[in-house]
């Protein structure tokens, strides 16, 4: 017995896993061409045939359309081509899909569903359009070191096409934070204080790596003081005191007296915490290097007496 040549709509249904219904359909549209008729009337197809309907099935499993898989089977376009143009479209789906599963669970997490999506849904022009307003406002009538200004200008907010759930959460917070009036207000007040001292001579520089220093010798003191439970109005803390405001003194290159306790002061009245976490939110929305949360030391040193510059 020789080769099956030729095959019942039936046969073709097994063959394939189709429906007859459907076989019947894409014979009608001309992608499977019947080759002859039973004694009784019914189709026969060929080899020929089976192979176009197994082709017209995955690309249909693909989400190829009927009229694409019909020029493909006409060779009016290549398999290649089709694949390319249906990747990309996939893709398109697969990061639509991802910003709407974060959304969701960004809003089952507690955020309003409509300024959620809509805030994630914005364009990179959007999103940076609303932190350029934010530095106008802040930034904008202060004679402010060129340097700090357009470093700070430069920031941008490049949420992923396929932003993780922390990523949408970071982003909403931070146009939240960005918008609100008491945070713009305070960072004014560090603009204006800023201009006085450059206008009475200061010189508004980036801190040395000494002052760095400074300032990580502080948060690590402060830390390990948190850890051992240390009160801040202890005898113990007046020895962490001492030994940061040495590591400060040193820095600055002054004296470790009251005049640099005063100095510290002043910098710290103009420290606002939501300006770190404002830096916290923008690496997480760009995915970068996380920014540590030194709100639990600076306070800690506050109450001690030391705050923490910088």
């Amino acid at each position: 017995m020789g080769p099956v040549t030729h095959y019942s709509i039936g046969e073709l249904a097994r063959l394939t896993g189709l429906p007859v219904r459907t076989i019947r359909f894409y014979s009608d549209a001309g992608l499977i061409p019947v080759v002859g008729r039973t004694g009784g009337g019914f189709r026969v197809y060929d080899v020929a045939g089976l192979n176009r309907l197994k082709l017209v099935r995955t690309l249909r499993d693909l989400g190829v359309d009927l009229a694409t898989a019909q020029r493909v089977l006409e060779r009016e376009v290549g398999i290649a081509e089709v694949a390319r143009v249906h990747a990309d479209a996939v893709d398109a789906q697969i990061r639509t899909l991802r910003l709407r599963r974060s959304v969701l669970r960004a809003v089952a997490k507690g955020g309003e569903m409509e300024l959620v999506n809509e805030l994630a849904r914005l364009s990179d022009e959007e999103r940076q359009r609303i932190l350029d307003d934010f530095f106008d406002d802040v930034f904008g009538g202060y004679d402010l070191e060129p340097g700090f200004e357009s470093m700070m200008r430069s920031v941008r907010v490049q949420l992923p096409d396929d932003p993780s759930t922390e990523q949408v959460e970071a982003w909403v917070e931070l146009a939240n934070l960005v918008r609100d009036e008491d945070f713009r207000a305070s960072i004014r007040r560090m603009s204006e204080r800023h201009a006085e001292l450059r206008a009475a001579g200061s010189e508004m520089t980036a801190p040395s790596a000494e002052q760095m220093a400074a300032f990580t010798f502080g948060v690590e003191q402060a830390r390990a003081a948190l850890d051992e439970g240390v009160a801040p109005d202890s005898a113990r803390a007046k020895e962490v005191v001492e030994a940061v405001n040495a590591k400060w003194a040193d820095a600055f290159g002054v004296p470790n007296d009251d005049a640099l306790a005063a100095r510290l002061l002043e910098q710290e009245a103009f420290a606002d915490p939501r300006a770190e976490h404002y830096w916290r939110l923008i690496a997480i929305v760009n995915g970068g290097p996380a920014v540590p949360d030194t709100t639990a030391e600076r306070e800690w040193l506050r109450r001690a007496g030391q705050p923490l510059s910088g």
